[in-house]
């Protein structure tokens, strides 16, 4: 990780990334509670590191990464959004769109705002994507 992504991390934790990553990790173990929530959980969890650590890395859908289609990026993973969607992904979007909106009033938070609502995006659609290393 380059350091303007390491200080950015830092200022993004502090600014109200951590409090976002804490709600992506609390559906995450929702999920994981229930034997059915299992798949939704994996991905909740990968999540909350992104969202806890955001610069230097991106979500791509797998299917683009690999040029393969699977399990997530086909009709299960839409029927597993849906799912998602109306379990958790509605709240966490929420969380992140009020957060941009406090972070984009001032001018430094604009950067921070932008990545917050990406991750609201993120947190309606998550299954069928995976982190990489921008």
């Amino acid at each position: 990780m380059q350091p303007v992504s390491i200080l950015l991390n830092i200022f993004w934790i502090l600014l109200g990334g951590a409090w976002m990553a804490v709600g992506w990790l609390v559906a995450a173990v929702i999920m994981a509670i229930t034997i059915i929530g299992l798949p939704w959980a994996r991905a909740a969890f990968n999540i909350a590191v992104y969202t806890l650590l955001p610069f230097g890395s991106r979500a791509v859908r797998r299917n683009e990464l690999t040029g393969q289609g699977d399990l997530g990026t086909g009709p299960l993973g839409l029927i597993g959004n849906l799912i998602w969607f109306i379990l958790a992904g509605w709240w966490l979007a929420i969380g992140h769109l009020i957060t941009a909106i406090l972070l984009a009033v001032t001018i430094i938070g604009i950067p921070f705002a932008w990545a917050h609502l990406k991750l609201a995006g993120i947190a309606l659609w998550p299954i069928g994507k995976v982190i990489v290393p921008a």
